[in-house]
Order: C-alpha cells, then sequence, then structure tokens
C-alpha cells in the first residue's frame, strides 16, 4: 500500500490524511469544500478536483464520511469504486450501523474490491496527534495489508474479527458509553449549577476523583463554556446513540441508559443547537431547569 485516496477532509478526515502523509504514503484527498482541499495542500498532500479523480489508481480509499449512505453514494451512485486499481481496497472509517457495512462490503467484493471495517474512536485530538483508536474487521491478509496505513492514524489498532459489521459493532458499544458519559456528566454539573456551587471548582474535584471518565475531563470544561469550541457536534451523538438502539433492537437487547442518553441529545438537537459543540448536551438540562440554554 503505497498511494491512499482520502475523502472526508473535516474536522477529524483532514489532519488523519495529513498523519498518512508524513508516514511516507502518497496522499490524495477531495473533500466537497474548496478550503478543505486546500488545507491538505498546504500540508505537502495532493487535492483532488473530483471523487473520481481521488479514487483514480490507489492502492486504497479512506472514507471518513458522514454515514453508511454517504459512503455507498460515493462508491456507486458517483461511481467512484470502478476507478480505483484493481483489488484496492475501501477503508470505511466511518461510523456506521453494523448490518448497513456488511452490506456495502458485499457490494464492494461482488465488484472485485475489499473492505476494511474500520471505526474510530478519539476525536478531533486523537486524529490530530494520530493516537485515534481503531477498531477494524477484514479478512486477515487485508487486515494485515492495510495495518500500517491504520497504523500511521491510530496508536491502537484492535482487529475485531473476519466479517465486515464486527467493527462497527464495537464502535456502537464504544458510543453507547460515550453518550451515556456525556450525559451523565451534563447532569452532575448541570446540578452544581442549580445549587450554586462554584463550577469550576467542582469540576475540579471530580475530575481527579473516582467519579472521573474520559469524556468529563475532555467535555467538563466546555460544558461550561457560552460559545465553546466543537470538536463533535451534538447531532453526531444524535445519529450514533440511534445506531447503538438500532444494534440493541436487531439483538432484542434492552439499553435503557442509551434510549434516555439519545433523547438528551435529541432535546438539544430539536431547538435548533444540533450543530453545536456535543458537550451542550447540558442544554437539555438547563432546559429542564428553567434556564437559558441558548
Amino acid at each position: 500500500m503505497k498511494t491512499i485516496g482520502f475523502v472526508g477532509l473535516g474536522s477529524m478526515g483532514l489532519p488523519m490524511a495529513i498523519n498518512l502523509g508524513k508516514a511516507g504514503f502518497a496522499v490524495t484527498g477531495f473533500d466537497l469544500r474548496a478550503e478543505a482541499r486546500q488545507a491538505l495542500q498546504a500540508a505537502g498532500a495532493e487535492a483532488a478536483g473530483s471523487l473520481a479523480e481521488a479514487f483514480a489508481g490507489r492502492d486504497a480509499v479512506v472514507l471518513m464520511v458522514v454515514n453508511a449512505a454517504q459512503a455507498e453514494d460515493i462508491l456507486f451512485g458517483q461511481a467512484a469504486l470502478p476507478q480505483l486499481a484493481p483489488g484496492g481496497v475501501v477503508i470505511l472509517m466511518a461510523t456506521c450501523p453494523p448490518a448497513a457495512v456488511a452490506a456495502l462490503a458485499a457490494r464492494v467484493e461482488a465488484a472485485g474490491h475489499k473492505l476494511v471495517d474500520a471505526p474510530v474512536s478519539g476525536g478531533v485530538v486523537g486524529a490530530e496527534a494520530g493516537s485515534l483508536t481503531i477498531m477494524a474487521a477484514a479478512r486477515r491478509p487485508v487486515f494485515a495489508a492495510v495495518k500500517p496505513v491504520l497504523d500511521a492514524m491510530g496508536s491502537k489498532v484492535v482487529f475485531m474479527g473476519e466479517e465486515p459489521g464486527q467493527g462497527a459493532t464495537a464502535k456502537a458499544v464504544n458510543q453507547l458509553l460515550c453518550g451515556a458519559h456525556l450525559a451523565i456528566a451534563a447532569e452532575a454539573l448541570s446540578l452544581a449549577e442549580k445549587l450554586g456551587v462554584d463550577t469550576t471548582a467542582m469540576l475540579d474535584i471530580v475530575s481527579g476523583s473516582a467519579a472521573s471518565s474520559w469524556m468529563l475531563r475532555d467535555r467538563g470544561a466546555r460544558m461550561l463554556e457560552r460559545e465553546p469550541r466543537v470538536t463533535s457536534a451534538v447531532d453526531i451523538f444524535v445519529k450514533d446513540l440511534g445506531i447503538v438502539l438500532e444494534a440493541g433492537r436487531d439483538a432484542k437487547a434492552a439499553l435503557p441508559m442509551a434510549a434516555l442518553a439519545h433523547q438528551l441529545f435529541l432535546s438539544v438537537s430539536g431547538r435548533g443547537l444540533g450543530a453545536r459543540d456535543d458537550s451542550q448536551v447540558i442544554a437539555a438540562y438547563r432546559a429542564m431547569q428553567g434556564r437559558d440554554a441558548t
């Protein structure tokens, strides 16, 4: 694997593509936004003018897109897949429903290519640092071939199995915990606000105690900011927790905490705040307490 196409140069995709270039891969990236393509080019990689150009003759292409529907449209609706080198690999790194990944993999393989199911965790910070956790599922030889590519973007690459969808399943479990941790952290800090506790001091206490979690430490300070930097939007968790609940429904597994967290994110999105940082799930609690959340 030497030549890599990369589609989706967002807040995570751009640094991931840049890290591939730093690792010695020849990267050609595409995004609908001209400023994203320009940023990639400024970092020393090649910016493609079209999807076809990003795929053309590449050994592999990374899809860091919004969802499975977008991946399907790129590969088949816009006919980018045939542009890959013969036997080329599609590395799907978006968070998608496991069943959708399996169905997409079958179509990719029928077209003579391979698909690696490789969702990530670690957010913008992990993408920039090259320290993402990557949950990968593919046939063993395919996984071995793409592992250097994955290693360039993540510090922890975990093989989840040979069946596409197994990586997506692991990501669903991960997102259940992330969403629930965010929601309960917001509940605790909103209670501190309601009781008139110094929230900065309270955050310092819980961040270093047995009550802490990674999500609290990473998002807690932004929950207390009026207009925090967006590293992952509220609507991302609306989508991801929806995938969690879909997986639970298919397995007939009751997921009451995931369902409650989903409703909280939905309530914030429904108030027109879906593009805000996901730490702003705290707005759901402020609204319930009659406080301004806008």
